[in-house]
């Protein structure tokens, strides 16, 4: 246990421990299940308090939830004129996703099945958390470009085609966060 970038020392005699409840307790149980995960379970686990709270790339627990916040953020943006119900998503024409990041996450996605079966056989739930990082990074990557480039906006106004085949993609990713 780390507690501001110093380790915590633990003694019975001293009466300073920390049990798993107090940890829970203090950073959530979400939090906690996340980041015992990222380990493989023969690894030592450091666990900074610090860390595990902060809010930003460094943190995969804040990562991947505000993935899913700006899925949500763009869909009900999207909502105001194209259908984004997923029983409609999932039958967007999805040939106006050509760009390379929107494909990086269309590659991204369809690792899932496999690599959710393989977790599975090699009892290497780490691989789950490696993934969901790496595709809420991916996801990042495409929502930042729509910054420098109109042509990367998931929600492109007078384009509803576009708009939801864009928008089906960024549901996706959030399925397969919730999933994980």
């Amino acid at each position: 246990l780390y507690k501001n970038g110093e380790p915590f020392k633990l003694s019975k005699r001293a009466g300073t421990f920390v049990t798993l409840r107090d940890v829970v307790d203090q950073v959530g149980p979400n939090v906690t299940r996340f980041h015992m995960l990222t380990r493989k379970n023969d690894a030592p686990l450091d666990f900074d308090f610090d860390k595990v709270l902060e809010q930003s790339k460094d943190n995969p627990v804040y990562y991947i939830n505000y993935a899913y916040a700006r899925v949500n953020s763009v869909t009900k943006k999207a909502s105001g004129f194209v259908a984004v119900d997923d029983a409609t998503l999932a039958e967007a024409d999805l040939a106006p996703l050509a760009r390379e990041a929107e494909l990086a996450v269309v590659k991204k996605l369809a690792e899932w099945p496999r690599l959710v079966e393989i977790a599975a056989k090699g009892h290497e739930p780490h691989k789950v958390a490696f993934y969901l990082y790496e595709l809420a990074s991916e996801f990042a990557s495409l929502y930042s470009r729509g910054r420098d480039s109109d042509a990367y906006h998931l929600v492109i106004e007078g384009d509803p085609d576009t708009t939801q085949a864009k928008i089906a993609l960024a549901r996706a990713v959030a399925i397969v966060i919730l999933l994980g």
